[in-house]
């Protein structure tokens, strides 16, 4: 049987209080009540074929990169086939359906199979954290064509 010794107990506890400060969220860069994304082309239930182009509107802010740290500004993420928003605690994770437009691009080409696919647009700060509040697009859903 094991048993934990004072020291070890008091070890335990600093080590968990000490994890939990770091899993706090990092502060969250202001935005203007009045801001939104939107997704200027496609348009919503639009039928395409792969590849297609994807244009990103943003009202109310300016697109400036990754890292540059500016009032009112941010950079897009592109979420494909995503069902719920990333938590805002933590900064947008980088994967196939969460796609970083970090350079400050307003558009991108999408190669995606024959389907109904959903996109979002998701502004970030200048470490990728979503702004407060959040400035999301309206989820569309286009149409793959086959070839």
């Amino acid at each position: 049987m094991r048993t934990i010794t004072p020291f070890a107990g008091l070890l335990l506890l600093t080590l968990s209080a000490s994890a939990g400060a770091q899993e706090q969220a990092a502060p969250r860069t202001p935005a203007p009540a009045d801001a939104y994304a939107y997704i200027i082309a496609p348009a919503d239930g639009q039928h395409v074929t792969s590849p297609f182009k994807v244009v990103f509107g943003l009202h109310g802010m300016g697109v400036a990169p990754a890292g540059i740290k500016a009032p009112n500004t941010g950079h897009h993420h592109l979420l494909i086939d995503v069902a719920t928003p990333p938590p805002v605690s933590a900064p947008l994770p980088v994967s196939e359906q969460i796609r970083h437009f970090g350079g400050g691009q307003t558009e991108t080409t999408l190669d995606l199979p024959p389907g109904p696919h959903t996109l979002q647009l998701v502004l970030g700060d200048a470490l990728h954290m979503q702004h407060e509040p959040p400035i999301r697009s309206a989820k569309i859903t286009v149409v793959v064509d086959r070839k």
